[in-house]
């Protein structure tokens, strides 16, 4: 595993998108339901990325199709339905920082499931960062949105699917370049959430009538083409190029910036949430170390 410059400016770049992807998310919500706004993000992705699927999939062995459709489903077609639903009960910057515990979960999936290895210091921080998460969602409440500790879980359900995904990727994905990867696996998810949206949800009546929707609609499209079409591609780079562990580690330094989002859209965050975000981020460092 080589780790340049290249790889750690990757990093930067999904900080910076997936970081920002939970307040557009909340502006999404401002129109849609969460089942609603989960299903046009991957609707959208999936007709931009449904030529690259076209040209592609005739290179795929059948052996291979099963695990497209199993990252399809779990790493992009479960969770932005299980974000869009929670964040109707909780502040954008508790998604942002509960997305964190996704290379914790990694590294427990990995031992569990792919013959990882892991030492003390590693369990250590698997028991501190969820002990912080813990603490996080039992101090963390917001009258406007309700309780919000059920609907965090929802967020951390996700970063076990996230998880699982990257391990599955970089187990049984690795000879596929990123863009098959990506492409492929949207093209697995595409046609039922595009059936869901249209025929089954409330979104063309949405659309038809509340002017404010084609707003939402242009955060969702942001959010799908950079959150999920452009920084997948890049996520899956990230993996053939370095580790599933190392490409996760994304997810605890986008905080800072959903974080800075949450307290500019006048989120309340109080002093003490620092405790539990730093006991978090401290147990997922030492997830992360070196075994």
């Amino acid at each position: 595993m080589k780790i340049g410059a290249k790889e750690w400016a990757a990093l930067v770049f999904l900080m910076l998108v997936w970081g920002s992807s939970f307040i557009l998310v909340k502006r999404g919500l401002e129109s849609f339901s969460g089942m609603e706004l989960g299903a046009l993000r991957i609707v959208i992705t999936f007709a931009i990325l449904l030529p690259f699927a076209i040209t592609r999939i005739r290179k795929v062995p059948m052996a291979s199709l099963k695990f497209f459709a199993i990252t399809g489903l779990i790493g992009s077609g479960i969770p932005p339905f299980l974000f869009g639903i929670a964040q109707m009960h909780i502040d954008s910057f508790l998604a942002g920082v509960l997305n964190a515990l996704t290379p914790l979960f990694t590294l427990v999936i990995g031992v569990a499931f792919f013959r990882a290895k892991a030492s003390i210091l590693n369990v250590v921080g698997v028991l501190l960062a969820l002990a912080g998460a813990a603490g996080l969602l039992m101090s963390v409440h917001n009258p406007q949105l309700g309780n919000g500790i059920l609907y965090g879980l929802l967020v951390v359900v996700a970063t076990v699917m996230y998880a699982l995904n990257m391990n599955i990727i970089k187990k049984h994905l690795a000879s596929f370049d990123p863009l098959t990867i990506t492409s492929l696996m949207f093209a697995s998810i595409g046609i039922p959430a595009t059936i869901y949206l249209f025929a089954q949800s409330g979104f063309v009546a949405t659309m038809q009538s509340n002017p404010q929707a084609w707003i939402s609609f242009g955060y969702v499209a942001i959010l799908a083409i950079f959150g999920s079409a452009i920084s997948m591609v890049v996520h899956n780079w990230l993996i053939h190029r370095t580790s599933a562990l190392f490409a996760s580690t994304v997810t605890y330094m986008m905080p800072i910036v959903s974080i800075a989002w949450g307290i500019a859209d006048g989120e309340l965050f109080l002093l003490g949430y620092f405790l539990w975000i730093a006991l978090i981020l401290l147990g997922v460092y030492l997830t992360n170390k070196v075994r």
